[in-house]
């Protein structure tokens, strides 16, 4: 027995053709935007994905500029490192965050952490720095140090580690988009080659 509703519109009605229409249209929209914004380089441990964004080219090339760059990506400090799972869930919910600032252009000219993502950085230096931290001969010239290694925030006395002292989007060194180095070849600009071919 076959279910019929009147509820449903009939085929060829204007009403089902405009529906079949607007869903084709938001999923279209959904996949040029997910191309656009380069929604899967966000799975990779490749920093450069961070700079999709150009809010976050001073945080990038100040972390370029950085000791840290030698050992640890961006993800291996603003990412849980506990479990696969959790990683990606944390990137999920963080990138959302930030891809809707973004979007709404609602960016603040100095770039703050919030409370989860303070956690995350701070369990990932106490992993990194484990040593350091829980060393029970050292005393450190800080008063109390000994007794609140481990919970107090580590850039509250570190707080050039890794992205320097200067923190504003037009206040930073550097602040140029890097360029990706995978490219196979030159791009120059038309009015360069140009120039370089009359000085032949």
């Amino acid at each position: 027995m076959k279910f019929k509703s009147n509820f449903l519109p009939k085929k060829g009605s204007p009403i089902r053709s405009f529906a079949v229409f607007s869903i084709a249209a938001i999923i279209g929209i959904g996949f040029f935007m997910m191309k656009e914004g380069e929604v899967l380089s966000y799975m990779s441990d490749n920093p450069q994905a961070c700079v999709n964004c150009h809010v976050m080219t001073p945080v990038y090339n100040s972390w370029m500029h950085s000791s840290h760059r030698e050992w640890a990506s961006c993800n291996g400090c603003h990412v849980p490192q506990d479990n696969f799972v959790n990683a990606y869930y944390f990137k999920a919910m963080d990138g959302l965050y930030h891809a809707s600032v973004f979007t709404a252009r609602a960016e603040p000219e100095v770039i703050f952490m919030r409370e989860g993502s303070q956690e995350v950085v701070q369990n990932n230096c106490i992993r990194c720095h484990v040593q350091q931290v829980t060393q029970t001969k050292y005393s450190g010239f800080i008063e109390d140090h000994q007794e609140n290694r481990t919970s107090r925030k580590c850039w509250s006395c570190h707080k050039e580690v890794p992205h320097g002292r200067i923190h504003g989007m037009s206040t930073v060194k550097y602040n140029i988009a890097p360029l990706p180095t995978d490219q196979e070849e030159m791009v120059i600009p038309s009015w360069l080659e140009k120039e370089m071919a009359a000085t032949k």
